[in-house]
């Protein structure tokens, strides 16, 4: 397991490139919520940015894998 500290990865956002900075844990949830629904990573996170309003888009994130990890 990682010590968990954030990795930084890059994101393309509409067109539009961003870094996002997520534990491993979170990226390795995300990666696998967009292939279980057969999204790209882009596509899923462009919609989470959408809808955030005034939070960050890497707290969003994670906010949006926890719910799916509890819904489940």
């Amino acid at each position: 397991m990682s010590d968990g500290r954030p990795v930084k990865r890059s994101l393309t956002l509409r067109g539009h490139r961003t870094s996002v900075s997520l534990e491993d844990a979170f990226w390795r949830a995300f990666r696998d919520i967009a292939a279980r629904e057969r999204r790209t990573i882009n596509g899923l996170a462009a919609e989470i940015d959408e809808a955030r309003g005034d939070v960050g888009l890497a707290s969003a994130i994670r906010v949006f894998v926890l719910h799916r990890v509890m819904d489940r």
